[in-house]
């Protein structure tokens, strides 16, 4: 019974003492103990087994029960000490907290008095201060009053004297004394309310518009509508009244200027009405003529009448523009049966030359007053087309030796008055725009007969394919078009003339270029294999002639000049015409023409090149080369391939010397042609020996020297080979070399030659490795057996350990092998 109640015992401490594993994290942090006793998960089987690890361990079980009993009375020792020394913790507690309490009384009294003694040092500084107050706000109103009371006085004498300079027109001292009673009256706004204020105020109002409607008689007697102009001319009076409208009213100063224009152009509605001989367009000088005396007049007689800031001089030309803008339409509507091209651009160029004088004389600050917006200042533009006319006539020699991006002079500022008068011509610019599309097709015909005439262009192997004149005759006259369109209209005109332009674009590209191209014919007959063998160097022509290659290379670089220049073209359309017009400018289609050109021009040169090289590569694939009895230098059939590369790609080069990218596409798309084609006629050579094979890779080797150094064959300037063509060469002439090594290998043991041959060519195709079959001379019981193989093969190639092994038993005799590797470096030394 009494082992069970300790049990119970333990267990009910053991759930007491059961702490949270955050408490538990807390004590050991507190108090870090490494004492297993300390532990939250003590486990006393296996501390005993610590203790006791053997039987041999119980010999000294008296000496640690010892120990554990001495540690349990130093515990109830600590315990009971703590436990007494809490039992007077309690009153202690208690008392500390009662004198807490009474100093916190003690301080809140303390606090109190002081917050009461500032309340009355607050109250008596109040007291203090309400007198200074009274005294500060009597000083205000008093400065007021006295400032009001002179500003009155200052008002009443100013309306006074106002009224009675009115009467004796005394401009001069009323401008003067009207801004002042207009400034002192402001501060009147808030005392409106009384009646001597507002009869003030309404005596000033008075007087502004008595002093408007005497302004505007005395203008009217000195500048009458009918009749002519007072003899006197202008007046000090006049001057004065000026500055007085200044100030009034702005719709005076509006009245004054209507009337003084209209008065001073009404001799100019006269003289040139419709009905007049000298208003149709071919004396549209007289009008300019007229309105330059006018204003030289006014700055004679006017000029210092009304004040500058007025621009009454500028007014007077942007009226006259306006009207001479109405006047020209009317007359142009009435008489367009008569508007013939050169009396148009005669009228425009007169007109443009006036609104230039006119953006060289005023700064356009006027416009904005009037009907016509001013024009939106287009983006920096380097454009030679947006210059004047003798700028774009010294250009034109440039543009026929280089092209658009001329280095040209700064852009001029916008001229604000451009259009104001030019614009009645845009309605009737469909004459222009018909007469340069029939300019432009006569021009392409002559182009066409004058190519007839004088036939292709002379061989040049010093500065390149020459660009055809024709090509820059055809832009100088584009350019000549821009030139008079911009300064005409740059909005729907400007589209017109360049579908205008797309349309001789195209036909210049089509007649003139791929026109003239030299066309393909059917080849002849190959070589015979006893031909070849006694063909002489230079004795085979290549299909096109001197003469034709030098056509196609100069039909090439003229192409390519029209695309750049085309392109450039473009964007000085969009540079010239309105913003909202600007994705309606697209010359692609026109570009892309050119483009075909250059790449018919490319294919035209590989196809005659490669066609030239076709019969030397039959010879190779009718040769007998399982007969073949010793390796010696290169195959008759190489030499003449490398003679037509040698006839025919020195004179593309230099005849392309100017276009230097085009020359290594070309070389690009011969490379792209050739090394296939010379792979299917390899192919052919069946069945091959394996001397045969060795001369194979031999020639093989030579053609692919060849091709390395095709860009720079034949000159005297050495120059590397771009990356990418040299990629294109080493890749396909590789392959070649890697079938012949194939074909020169020994085909038992049948699992090594198949494996080979996947590793050397890396093709999966059963009809590569047919023709390989076929090149060794394989029997079709063999072949069966070893396409099985290579179809089984496939999924799994060898690779590593076997790998290795399969290369070391390709072949059976190596240092057979090893020697007619060597004798074969030879070779290929001597012949380099």
């Amino acid at each position: 019974m009494m082992e069970e109640e300790e049990l119970e015992f333990v267990e009910e401490l053991e759930a007491v003492l059961q702490l949270t594993p955050d408490v538990q994290l807390a004590i050991e942090q507190v108090f870090p103990s490494q004492d297993p006793l300390d532990r939250a998960d003590f486990n006393a089987v296996e501390y005993i087994n610590t203790l006791f690890p053997t039987e041999q361990s119980l010999a000294n079980i008296d000496e640690v029960v010892n120990k554990i009993r001495l540690k349990i009375r130093r515990l109830d020792d600590n315990i009971r000490t703590v436990v007494r020394g809490q039992t007077n913790v309690g009153q202690d507690g208690r008392q500390a907290l009662e004198e807490a309490q009474k100093a916190i009384q003690q301080l809140f009294g303390k606090i109190k008095d002081i917050k009461d003694k500032a309340e009355k040092s607050e109250q008596m500084v109040k007291e203090i201060t309400r007198d200074i107050k009274q005294l500060d706000h009597a000083k205000r109103h008093l400065t007021t009053s006295i400032t009001t009371l002179n500003h009155l006085h200052m008002l009443a004498g100013g309306v006074d004297s106002l009224e009675a300079m009115t009467r004796r027109r005394q401009y001069g001292e009323v401008a003067n004394l009207l801004q002042g009673v207009m400034n002192v009256l402001e501060h009147f706004h808030k005392y409106m309310g009384i009646p001597q204020i507002r009869q003030l105020s309404e005596r000033v109002k008075a007087a502004q518009t008595e002093l408007g409607q005497q302004i505007l008689a005395d203008f009217e007697e000195a500048f009458p509508s009918q009749g002519t102009k007072r003899p006197g001319g202008p007046s000090n009076v006049l001057r004065d009244a000026c500055q007085v409208a200044n100030i009034l009213d702005p719709r005076i100063k509006q009245e004054i200027i209507k009337k003084f224009i209209k008065q001073h152009l009404s001799e100019y509605l006269v003289l040139f009405q419709e009905n007049q001989d000298v208003a149709w367009l071919d004396k549209i000088d007289r009008r300019y003529a007229w309105i330059k005396r006018q204003l030289v007049d006014y700055e004679e007689k006017y000029g210092r009448m009304f004040p500058r800031e007025w621009y009454m001089a500028e007014r007077i030309a942007v009226e006259f523009c306006h009207i001479t803008r109405t006047e020209l339409a009317k007359i142009m509507r009435t008489r367009a049966k008569e508007i013939e091209v050169k009396l148009l651009l005669f009228a425009i160029q007169r007109t443009t030359n006036f609104e230039g004088f006119l953006a060289k004389r005023f700064s356009g600050c006027t416009l904005t007053d009037g009907t016509l917006k001013k024009l939106e200042s287009p983006p920096a533009s380097t454009n030679p087309f947006l210059e004047d006319e003798p700028a774009a006539e010294m250009e034109e020699l440039a543009m026929e030796k280089g092209d658009l991006e001329q280095p040209k002079k700064p852009k001029a500022p916008d001229n604000p008055f451009h259009g104001i008068v030019s614009k009645c011509f845009e309605p009737h610019l469909y004459v222009y725009i018909e007469s340069q599309d029939k300019n432009l097709g006569e021009l392409i015909d002559r182009f066409v007969a004058d190519f007839k005439a004088q036939g292709p262009p002379k061989p040049n192997t010093d500065e390149g394919g020459a660009v055809l004149p024709s090509c820059a005759d055809l832009f100088v006259y584009y350019k000549k078009c821009m030139v008079q369109c911009s300064q005409l209209s740059t909005g729907e005109p400007m589209i017109a003339l360049t579908t205008i332009f797309q349309k001789y674009l195209r036909e210049y590209a089509w007649k003139i270029l791929s026109g003239n191209l030299p066309k393909t014919t059917s080849s002849s007959g190959g070589l015979t294999i006893s031909s070849l063998l006694k063909e002489k160097e230079g004795s085979e022509a290549a299909k096109f002639t001197l003469e034709e290659l030098c056509l196609i290379c100069s039909i090439l670089s003229t192409a390519e000049y029209c695309l750049a220049t085309t392109q450039q073209l473009e964007e000085k359309l969009k540079e010239k015409v309105d913003v909202s017009l600007i994705e309606r400018i697209n010359l692609t289609g026109e570009m892309d023409t050119f483009s075909t050109v250059i790449s018919s021009s490319i294919q035209l040169l590989v196809q005659d090149l490669d066609a030239a090289c076709d019969p030397a590569l039959t010879a190779m694939s009718k040769m007998q080369w399982q007969n073949v009895e010793h390796v010696g230098d290169q195959s008759p059939y190489v030499t003449s391939v490398i003679l037509h590369i040698k006839q025919n790609v020195p004179i593309i080069r230099d005849n392309l010397a100017s276009t230097r990218k085009y020359f290594t596409q070309f070389c690009i798309k011969f490379a792209n042609s050739f090394i296939p084609k010379f792979i299917t006629h390899l192919f052919k050579c069946k069945p091959i020996s394996m001397v045969g094979a060795e001369q194979l890779l031999l020639d093989t080797h030579s053609l692919k020297m060849v091709l390395l150094d095709l860009p720079s064959i034949g000159s005297q300037v050495v120059r590397k080979a771009p990356a990418s063509y040299t990629k294109i060469v080493v890749k396909g002439m590789t392959r070649a070399e890697m079938i012949l090594k194939v074909v020169m290998a020994p085909h038992e043991p049948l699992v090594v030659f198949v494996d080979n041959y996947i590793k050397l060519l890396t093709d999966c195709n059963t009809e590569t490795f047919q023709k390989i079959l076929d090149m060794k001379g394989l029997k079709r019981s063999e072949q069966s057996s070893m396409l099985e193989l290579f179809r089984q093969r496939l999924p799994a190639p060898p690779s590593g350990p076997e790998g290795s092994s399969s290369l070391s038993l390709l072949a059976p005799t190596p240092e057979q092998e090893s020697s007619r590797i060597r004798k074969l470096e030879k070779l290929i030394k001597k012949r380099l």
